[in-house]
């Protein structure tokens, strides 16, 4: 019943961050989800309702590396993120951390991607 609980408070909490977040082709949404092994994100144009570029964990370039959903290896990801993004073209998105706290993983990532030189 908790878990069930815990659930609707996380999908409440996207809900009202995506009403206010929306990713255009100029400026797309940056989404990132971290489940308990895994790490993936996405630029999302919402109008056109396509995904531009999208890195996770399981792509085959950084399988090898055996990431998990931890700090360090979200650092690692967002890199390969602003290197496939900027080859898109792509500098400018607005940031959707899908519910969860600026804190942790989630504040890494955005730093690390910051610091690869995508403005948000």
């Amino acid at each position: 019943m908790n878990t069930i609980r815990k659930a609707q408070l996380l999908q409440k909490r996207k809900w009202r961050i995506r009403k206010k977040v929306v990713g255009t082709a100029a400026r797309p949404r940056l989404c990132v989800h971290f489940s308990g092994k895994h790490i993936y994100a996405q630029a999302i144009d919402d109008v056109q309702g396509t995904t531009l570029v999208a890195v996770s964990t399981l792509t085959p370039d950084l399988r090898t590396q055996k990431l998990a959903a931890n700090v360090t290896s979200a650092k690692t990801l967002a890199g390969s993120f602003a290197a496939k993004a900027s080859a898109a073209g792509i500098n400018n998105v607005v940031f959707d951390r899908n519910g969860r706290r600026y804190h942790g993983k989630v504040k890494t990532f955005a730093e690390a991607l910051r610091e690869a030189g995508l403005k948000f």
